[in-house]
This record gives structure tokens, sequence and C-alpha cells, in this order.
């Protein structure tokens, strides 16, 4: 729905009704939040930030907390799906009350405009409270308000927000809580952080129910990496095979040898080779290009680095070699690859 009155916007109470309930003593006024959303928004990310908050009024049966969606002009915003979603309002209409939480995709380091970089600039500055889903963060960061924070976003994304913003580190956690900054990897991370927000508000008990309504389980402190260990990706425990990829995985822009590799995780380089064939059905040196040219793919996706710099930020010494393996691999050049993404976000 869109507000297109150019009044401020309503904020109703959204109590559902449930079969379970769970009482709550004395509540608090109403806690509002808004969600920001961006093009190409990840439509996962955000209704599993917001349904912790509906699920928690229709348990209470009471508005323990309100929320808005906005867009930037009141229209409604164009998921990574292709999914439209109607807002509430214009960021012109936030209230400095409202805890504003950016949610975008993909293109996150780039996709917020100069105008909204400025309203969320001043929504800080008068005391509003931020925090970001999935990639909301590099939003965050292009208006300068990460310096020295703690904070996280999806894995996928995080190669190419370290090169556009070098002096910032996100952690690999699935969501971090720094003061009143939240962030998160986005998916089923959305959904603890909010349940983390809720155990705040209204204790563990409470907020373990809301957890066991969204079936994520009644562990509400375990604060795990978003990506699953090495050894279940492989299906496999073998350490020493998990010594040389973590040391693949760690040295990308200036690879190891094969080598290196060996004595790094203590066994001779035959041993490896035999291991990875037996394994992964592949060699050692197939696996690491392969991860070294997923780097540069994310590269390519997330910053606009020449083709030239991502090859050696790949560790690519040659850019015919680097194109080639690319090629290969993905049945396009860098550069056709490069270009596919512009036409498809003009």
């Amino acid at each position: 729905m869109n507000n297109d009155t150019g009044k401020s916007p309503t904020r109703p109470d959204i109590v559902p009704a449930g079969a379970f309930s769970f009482p709550v003593q004395d509540p608090a006024d109403t806690r509002w939040f808004g969600f920001l959303l961006l093009p190409e928004f990840t439509l996962l990310a955000f209704s599993a930030a917001l349904d912790p908050l509906r699920i928690a009024n229709q348990l209470a049966q009471k508005p323990l907390y309100g929320w808005l969606i906005f867009s930037q002009d009141g229209t409604a915003v164009s998921s990574s799906s292709g999914i439209d979603i109607g807002v509430h309002a214009s960021l012109d209409d936030l209230k400095p009350d409202t805890y504003l939480f950016v949610c975008s995709g993909n293109n996150g380091t780039k996709i917020a405009s100069d105008t909204i970089l400025g309203q969320v600039r001043r929504h800080a500055r008068f005391g509003g409270k931020l925090g970001g889903v999935c990639t909301g963060a590099a939003t965050l960061a292009r208006a300068g308000l990460l310096k020295g924070k703690k904070f996280t976003l999806h894995w996928e994304n995080q190669p190419g927000f370290a090169e556009t913003f070098p002096d910032l580190t996100p952690t690999p956690q699935r969501f971090e809580q720094d003061g009143d900054l939240l962030t998160c990897g986005g998916g089923v991370a959305a959904t603890e952080m909010m349940i983390s927000i809720i155990a705040q508000d209204y204790g563990e008990e409470f907020a373990i129910a809301v957890s066991d309504m969204c079936l994520n389980g009644p562990d509400i402190t375990t604060r795990s990496e978003q990506r699953s260990s090495i050894a279940k990706a492989i299906s496999s425990r073998n350490p020493r095979v998990l010594a040389v990829l973590r040391a693949m995985y760690d040295n990308i822009e200036t690879p190891l040898t094969l080598d290196e590799l060996a004595q790094h995780a203590g066994i001779s380089r035959r041993q490896i080779e035999r291991q990875f064939k037996q394994l992964l059905d592949e060699a050692p040196a197939q696996t690491y290009r392969n991860i070294r040219l997923d780097r540069a793919r994310t590269l390519l996706m997330e910053t606009d680095l020449t083709v030239l710099e991502v090859a050696m930020a790949a560790g690519f010494n040659s850019n015919g070699v680097f194109s080639r393996h690319f090629k290969t691999r993905y049945g396009e050049t860098p550069y056709g690859h490069r270009g596919h993404k512009k036409s498809n976000s003009s």
C-alpha cells in the first residue's frame, strides 16, 4: 500500500489471532521498526526479519511491536525475485523513534541513491537508530556510520564489500549487535537477530516461544558463523584436506604453490593430489583455481574494479589466462559477464 496523501502514515496496531498464546505482563509501549526496501532487496531476509514481530504480537495478544515499510519515494519496490512489495510511506515520513533497518541484496554496495544516504545520515543525526539486513550494512558504510563498529553482512557479498571499504571489516557471524547497531547476513539470521531483540525486551522464555513459532528451535543464544564448515561442504572430516582448503581460501590474492600447501598441511604433495582426487574428484590445482574464479566473479558483480584489477585480486597475473579460465568455468569472458551485469541493471 502506498501513502499517496502526502500526510504522515498512520501506524496501525497489528495483533493477529492465533491458537497459541503467551501472556506478557506489563508490556512496554509499542516499539516501532521501519524497513527501508532498496531495489532488488532480498525478500527472504526482509520477511524473516518482519515476521517474528508479528508472531510476538500474536502470542502476547498485545501490540508489543509495530512496523512500517519505507521506500525512497513511497512507491512499491521490486525484490531480487521480481516481486513488487508495496510500502507504507517514503523516507520523508520517517520518525526519529523508529528503528530503521536497511534491506538490500546483491547490489548493496552501490544501490542506495545519494538522497537515501542523506536521509539515513539525517536519521542518525537526530537520534534515530539504524541496522542492516542482508547487505544493508553496505548502505550504512556508504553513509559513514560504521567506523569503529562491529557489523556483518551476507558472506557472498563480503569480498566485494572489502574491496569497496578496505578500512571496514565485517565479521563472519550470522548477526552482530554493537550498542544500538544491529546487522545480519540475511536469511534465517534475520529471524535470529529479531528474536534476540525480543529476548532483550521480554525475556528468554517469551523469545523461545516466538522462536518455536518460527520453527527456529529453542536455542536463541548460539551465534554461529554464516557459512557451514568446509568439512560439511565436502562431507569429509579429513583434517589435512580441510587444512589445505582453508589455506586456499585464506590465500587468494597471492596463491600458494602446491608444495607450500602440502607443507602447511603436514603431508606430501602426492598425498594431497591423491586425497583430493578421492574426496573431491578433481586435482587440488583445479579446486584452488575454482575458488579464485568464484572470488573474481563476486568482485565483478559487487565492485567497480576493472577486469585486470579483479584478475589480480583473484591471484591471476595474466589477464589472458584469467579470461580463458573464467570462460571455461562460466561460459563467458569476464568482460561479457560485466557487460551482462550492466545491461541487467539498466
